[in-house]
């Protein structure tokens, strides 16, 4: 049986390929560990799904999966996932900032009870939006692992395969993969590793990608945003009994009438503001019901290729 699968999301990564495989290869062999590398390409456009072909067509231990069409990075780890024989599940990048040699570190911890660690990258932030993003991100997941775990997310992470289990029926087009463990299991740690600086081409992830997986977090797999609306609408309905009380002291006690069409059109503003903030994220949540009731598939595969028996 296989020990581990190596699960690769690739996309415009074909320079980076060669190199990954080969460090890959030579760390697991020096560990003395049975082992398979799955790489599925999410319609990137360039090379890689050529390179994978050739990668599978020389080493039994390579295999490729294709898409129809972009999906994304985790519903491409979930394919992936699916099709992992090993006992243990490896995920990372393919633009080689997750250094094959740091794999070990992850093993070790694992080895010593826990289901899902993570490696926690030791460089420091990447641009504010981008971190904001992040935050909001994380934000999604401390009630399900913990705030200390959900701050040191990342994609370089190791699980036990039976915890794939648990969402063995999801189908769903909106896919976090850090959620899905969570459905699982509570047995989370992150660890630090050496994050490598980019040696090929340019990150895939836009700021504006980010803060849409942000939200989708947010609206997909949490109630968060709909306790936000229902505490906004209490605070301005407290607002607007203090106003209505205010008026009335006024009235009666000084005998004037608060004056001033601006102080109306204000008060007029700030409640269909909040009213309109909160329709807009039950619109989200509508949404995202009316999608999963179609059944969309998470992905679709095009085409395999390996040189298994």
């Amino acid at each position: 049986m296989t020990d581990i699968s190596v699960v690769i999301p690739v996309f415009r990564a074909s320079s980076s390929l060669s190199e990954l495989h080969h460090r890959l290869v030579s760390q697991f062999e020096t560990l003395k560990l049975k082992f398979e590398i799955i790489f599925i390409e999410d319609c990137g456009g360039d090379d890689s799904w050529i390179i994978i072909q050739s990668l599978a067509q020389n080493d039994h231990r390579v295999c490729g999966i294709r898409f129809s069409r972009n999906y994304g990075q985790h519903n491409a780890l979930l394919a992936g996932i699916r099709a992992a024989n090993g006992q243990l599940i490896v995920t990372m990048d393919d633009d080689l900032q997750h250094p094959p040699e740091e794999i070990p570190r992850l093993l070790s911890k694992i080895y010593e009870g826990c289901d899902v660690v993570y490696g926690a990258p030791d460089k420091g932030q990447r641009g504010f939006f981008r971190d904001i993003a992040s935050q909001i991100t994380k934000i999604a997941l401390q009630k399900s692992m913990g705030a200390e775990t959900a701050s040191n997310v990342s994609s370089f992470r190791v699980f036990r395969t039976e915890l794939r289990d648990a969402f063995e029926s999801y189908k769903s087009p909106s896919v976090n993969i850090d959620v899905l463990l969570t459905w699982g299991t509570t047995k989370f740690l992150a660890t630090p590793v050496r994050q490598e600086e980019r040696k090929y081409g340019n990150s895939n992830y836009s700021t504006r990608k980010l803060i849409r997986h942000a939200i989708d977090m947010m609206t997909g797999f949490t109630t968060v945003p709909l306790k936000i609306a229902g505490i906004i609408g209490f605070i301005f309905a407290i607002f607007g009994v203090l106003i209505f009380f205010y008026v009335l002291v006024q009235y009666f006690v000084n005998g004037s009438v608060v004056p001033g069409f601006a102080f109306l059109a204000s008060i007029i503003a700030i409640f269909s503001g909040s009213q309109l903030l909160a329709l807009g994220i039950i619109g989200e949540y509508i949404s995202r019901i009316h999608q999963r009731s179609m059944e969309r598939p998470a992905y679709l595969v095009k085409e395999f290729c390996s040189k298994r028996d």
